[in-house]
């Protein structure tokens, strides 16, 4: 029963984090790890600073 709501947790944080826009770096190394075990996973930065980009845009040639 306690691992069902730990898991029924991880989801719902999860979810959380994602609707707010932060993303998941743990899910993305597990992802990594497991699909594309030839390629290195990116730092948290580096991370962080590509979804930010792919979100919102590089920021050259706005206004504000």
């Amino acid at each position: 029963m306690f691992t069902d709501l730990r898991q029924a947790g991880r989801y719902l944080g999860q979810a959380m984090r994602l609707m707010v826009g932060m993303p998941d770096y743990d899910a993305y190394v597990t992802h990594i790890q497991t699909t594309h075990p030839d390629k290195p996973a990116m730092s948290y930065a580096e991370f962080f600073r590509e979804r930010q980009e792919a979100r919102y845009g590089s920021g050259a040639g706005k206004c504000c």
